[in-house]
């Protein structure tokens, strides 16, 4: 029995293992095999080769190169690997030209000068830090966080160089140096280090048309000595009757002639501000050359931007003719007064441009650095000349500035809502196409604005300037709504020149707190005056009240920055009459419209519905100079506003006023963007 069961698995096609023979019968076998030699007896095995082979080659883990290529030549693994690397070139095919055309479509972001509002401070007066009663620039580093309270990321700092301070810091004695008054270059650089810290950016001021009498260069130029002799502009002047004669008729800013007698060089210099500053002669390639280090100084020391002052009095006609007088019939020999001549001679010079253009050039050799765009604004008023105002902007293919500084709403003669929109209108309509707009109400040379229009309007004027497009420049104590200090607190004795007296109430000490000398200095007294209001208008009091003009300001800049419509839409003028101005913000592929309702009058009460076709029966007021009116929804057939109150109202809609036929010409827009809900993404070709 035991011995049939190796027969029947063979008969069977089965494998013989004697493994299982019994113990007995494997030793009888190995006796036989010991007497004898027997031929061994083949054992044919059925196997399917196709089935070893499948067995033999599965894929496993660890297998080496060997099998591994086996399989890569097999057609199913070339061909899945074949379709994988062609999903893969095509990915990154399709990648890279959707990346190309987001490039190509999106707009320009906007640069950190655009961003955000400019907060102008005359150092002097902004913070004591070392109780001598001098605003100084560790005072500056004190206070930086206002700075970022306020929503704001860009300080303008005004002249700080050392100077005898004949024009309040203007005519430098040394470009090169702080002024002791504000500190040391250590104090400068530590306050540079700390505004990037906080990834604020600064700008600051440059006066290239004069210096200081008591300039080195001044002091060698009028002894003759070498390349400095004619860095001014010397003419020989008459004598007469023991007096001197001027070479011309030519009178300075601050009025009388415009030259001056110097005994040493026997000579008259010409000065087109105070006799204490001299004229620096443009037309001397050295001199130019000299502004152009000094650009590169202080901007390789980290600084920004530079906002190039009084550059239209940079070149004066070589000729030296006579201006003709306003009024010609008036004896020229009374004639004393910067107004009573026009100044052809004097002001805006074949040439001028193409110095600002170098000053231009030199900044860019700075910008080439990613992030570090370097700011150049010119601080020239030109008043009743809009157009040669905006040629500071450079033309297409020549940048000049980024852009002048905008004072149309420092220089109303009178407020109303006519005025407001006749100065808005004269920038935006006279503007070169694709420039960059800016505002301005208040500076260091113009009353504030409490003082010039009225308490009443200090929210309102703010809100004007916050929402219009383009950069907002906010004088410090704006936004707490400062006044001047009365003028008869105010004597030559705070400065060493008479002619700057009067501008001397608007640059009183920051009211910080309600403490002895505002928290502007913790010495006994201040180089001017505190306002005597500085117990109830100052920024620590007016932090935690909801309705303070500190906290509109605030709601404002954060409007601004938070709403896409606000930093870089449209505008669109709407209406205006002599008390309120209303216009529009819209962004293309966005239906929620900001409507600004401003009363620059008396109580007023407006349909718009009459005036923009298709806008809704009702909007939302998202901000009001009124808080407690803030989230009321009004009819904007029957828009109540107070005299000096403001409205930013929102609503939505399908037909913005900047498509509309009706209001063609009365809309203007910079680094125009278009918005995209599908890919929440601006785009340029709307």
């Amino acid at each position: 029995e035991a011995r049939s069961l190796p027969m029947e698995l063979s008969e069977k096609g089965g494998v013989q293992n004697n493994g299982f023979v019994q113990n007995e019968d494997f030793e009888d076998k190995e006796t036989a095999t010991g007497s004898q030699e027997e031929t061994p007896k083949t054992c044919s095995v059925d196997v399917d080769p196709v089935a070893v082979e499948e067995t033999v080659l599965k894929p496993y883990a660890g297998m080496p190169k060997e099998v591994l290529l086996q399989f890569s030549s097999q057609a199913r693994y070339r061909v899945t690997r074949e379709i994988l690397f062609w999903l893969v070139i095509a990915g990154a095919i399709v990648l890279v030209c959707a990346t190309i055309a987001i490039i190509a479509l999106s707009p320009k972001c906007l640069d950190w000068w655009q961003a955000s509002p400019i907060y102008q401070i005359y150092p002097r007066s902004f913070r004591d830090s070392n109780m001598d009663g001098n605003g100084d620039l560790k005072g500056i580093q004190e206070k930086l966080d206002h700075i970022t309270y306020l929503n704001i990321k860009t300080i303008w700092i005004t002249s700080f160089f050392k100077s005898p301070l004949k024009d309040l810091g203007y005519g430098a004695e040394d470009f090169y140096d702080i002024d002791p008054i504000f500190g040391s270059m250590t104090d400068f650089e530590n306050l540079i280090a700390a505004i990037h810290d906080k990834g604020l950016k600064v700008i600051m001021d440059l006066i290239p048309n004069h210096t200081s009498d008591k300039h080195r260069w001044f002091q060698l130029s009028r002894n003759r000595t070498g390349k400095y002799t004619d860095y001014y502009i010397w003419q020989d002047c008459r004598q007469a009757a023991g007096s001197v004669i001027p070479p011309n008729n030519w009178v300075s800013v601050f009025g009388n002639s415009s030259w001056h007698f110097d005994d040493v060089r026997k000579q008259c210099y010409f000065h087109q501000f105070g006799k204490e500053q001299p004229d620096l002669n443009f037309r001397n390639a050295a001199v130019q050359q000299e502004i152009h280090d000094i650009i590169k100084f202080w901007l390789g020391k980290g600084v920004d931007g530079l906002s190039f002052g009084t550059v239209k009095f940079l070149l004066e006609a070589t000729h030296l003719r006579d201006e003709p007088p306003v009024n010609k019939s008036q004896n020229e020999v009374i004639i004393t007064a910067y107004s009573q001549l026009y100044h052809d001679y004097t002001t805006t010079q074949v040439g001028l441009h193409d110095i600002v253009r170098s000053f231009r050039h030199t900044m860019d050799e700075f910008s080439r650095e990613p992030g570090r765009y370097r700011f150049m604004g010119s601080d020239d008023d030109e008043k009743e000349d809009i157009e040669a105002t905006m040629m500071y902007y450079g033309t297409t293919f020549i940048q000049e500035a980024d852009f002048p500084f905008n004072f149309n709403l420092i220089n109303m003669k009178n407020l109303s809502g006519n005025s407001i929109s006749e100065a808005v209108n004269s920038w935006m309509k006279n503007m070169p196409a694709g420039k960059w707009p800016n505002w301005a109400v208040g500076s260091p040379n113009a009353d504030r604005i409490s003082t010039r229009i009225g308490k009443e309007y200090i929210n309102v004027m703010n809100m004007l300037l916050l929402t219009l497009p383009g950069t907002p420049v906010t004088y410090y104590g704006e936004e707490i709504g400062m006044e001047n200090i009365a003028s008869e607190n105010v004597s030559e004795e705070h400065v060493n020149s008479g002619p700057v007296v009067a501008t001397l109430p608007e640059k009183s000490p920051m009211q910080w707190d309600g403490k002895v000398n505002a928290g502007f200095t913790e010495g006994n007294s201040s180089w001017l005056p505190v306002n005597s209001d500085y117990q109830s208008v100052n920024v620590e009091i007016q932090s935690a009240w909801s309705n303070s003009s500190l906290a509109l300001y605030r709601a404002l800049t954060l409007l601004r920055n938070q709403e896409l419509p606000m930093n870089r839409g449209w505008m669109c003028h709407v209406w205006n009459d002599s008390n309120v101005f209303v216009y529009v913000r819209e962004l293309d592929g966005l239906d929620r419209v900001f409507m600004m309702v401003l009363n620059f009058g008396q109580e007023a009460t407006t349909d718009l519905q009459a005036r923009v076709p298709n806008l809704p029966s009702e909007a939302v007021v998202r901000l009001s100079t009124h808080f407690s009116n803030a989230g009321k929804v009004v009819n904007t057939k029957l828009i109540k506003t107070e005299m000096g109150e403001g409205l930013v109202l929102e609503y939505t809609t399908a037909k913005p006023v900047h498509t509309m036929q009706a209001f063609q010409g009365k809309c203007f827009v910079a680094e125009k963007a278009c918005y995209s809900k599908a890919l929440n993404l601006l785009y340029v070709n709307c």
